[in-house]
């Protein structure tokens, strides 16, 4: 007797196997990566928001990266740093301030910003390129690559660099460094060319786009014997009627003397009025008084004040019940496992469980990306 076959349904349940959905559950909080994800990766990382032991195994794997970067004695010391940025791009799916991955990027660049082996590495550039995607201003970060002669044998750094300026609309600039890139033969150079050829297709077709208001008049234009609709027509008796009003408003600038009201009233039958007064003392537009007399707002004699006591409210003042400060519970568990680990300290001074300096040091270098850089370095 055959036993009946189970539908793929009822299979997969009495299989109990986990169905891996985390991505359809933080879906909206993965950063994209140009090179794709690993969905088997990518579930497991995100399941570490609701595991507290994987969250505690990807922060152990981290934390090794980072000590093989400084125990490394091979022949190419970039390539640790860029097995640990991929990891920790695939391990912190969100991108976020604790990941630590906008210092991994900035101690990389620096590290090997002198190094003449370095300058024309591909993989170096890239991760130059990806520290400025990560930045307020990238301007900044393309100057110095241009300074320091960083990847000019590479299209990539122009493509960067002139959509970067594009977006800020310096298309003059973007003009230029496209230009700039060709001439020097950057590779691949059809790809360069081939970006180059749409941004000229956009630069035409933007002051389409952006007109400016040279205040012309916006009457229809239309040839003779033609009739113009009723709302047009509306419309320009409407603007003619506009222009008349403003031709019969007088012209402001003219200097016209103003007529100042005097009372001719009896001064005598005014409230107040003291018979004693010389005729000065009622007339005191004729005349300023003298200094002791304009100033007797400021003739009072200062005396003590300091022996003058607020009377108490009574019911007496309770004290008020102190604020609770937020603290975020990602970084308080970095913090608290910290002290877990003492391994060698890295070059990196990424500290696994400061999480308040990881966020303070990331908005720094979010402002000032080359802050740590030697002045010497930096473009005049």
């Amino acid at each position: 007797m055959e036993m009946e076959k189970l539908d793929a349904e009822t299979e997969f349940l009495a299989t109990k196997q986990e169905t891996g959905n985390e991505w359809e559950l933080f879906k909206e909080n993965v950063r994209p990566l140009k090179r794709g994800r690993n969905v088997g990766l990518l579930n497991q990382a995100l399941k570490s928001h609701t595991d507290y032991q994987l969250k505690k195994s990807l922060l152990d794997t981290r934390r090794k990266l980072i000590e093989a970067i400084d125990e490394y004695k091979g022949d190419d010391p970039l390539f640790p740093w860029i097995q640990c940025i991929k990891w920790v791009q695939e391990a912190f799916p969100p991108g976020g301030d604790c990941s630590g991955l906008i210092l991994i990027y900035e101690q990389c660049v620096r590290a090997f910003w002198h190094s003449d082996r370095y300058k024309d590495d591909l993989r170096y550039l890239k991760v130059w390129l990806e520290y400025a995607e990560n930045c307020v201003d990238a301007e900044v970060i393309y100057n110095f690559l241009d300074a320091n002669e960083i990847g000019k044998s590479h299209s990539a750094y122009y493509l960067a660099y002139a959509l970067h300026m594009e977006s800020k609309s310096k298309m003059k600039i973007a003009n230029d460094i496209f230009n700039l890139g060709i001439s020097r033969d950057a590779q691949p150079i059809e790809k360069l060319k081939d970006a180059y050829r749409k941004f000229f297709i956009r630069s035409i077709r933007k002051p389409n786009v952006v007109e400016d208001d040279s205040g012309e008049s916006h009457l229809p234009v239309r040839s003779f014997g033609t009739v113009l609709s009723s709302a047009d027509n509306r419309r320009q008796n409407m603007e003619r009627s506009e222009l008349a009003n403003k031709q019969m408003k007088p012209d402001r600038t003219q200097k016209i003397p103003l007529s100042v009201f005097k009372d001719t009233a009896n001064i005598d039958t005014m409230p107040g009025h003291q018979s004693g007064k010389s005729k000065t003392d009622l007339n005191p537009w004729s005349s300023l008084g003298a200094r002791e007399e304009r100033n007797k707002e400021n003739s009072a004699m200062p005396s003590k004040w300091t022996t003058y006591k607020i009377p108490h409210r009574p019911g007496g003042v309770t004290a008020s019940a102190s604020i609770e400060v937020f603290v975020d519970e990602e970084c308080t568990e970095m913090d608290n496992r910290s002290h877990d680990h003492d391994g060698k300290s890295s070059k990196l001074k990424l500290r696994q469980g400061d999480g308040q300096d990881i966020k303070k040091e990331t908005d720094l270098l979010r402002q000032n990306p080359l802050r740590n850089f030697p002045l010497r370095s930096l473009p005049r």
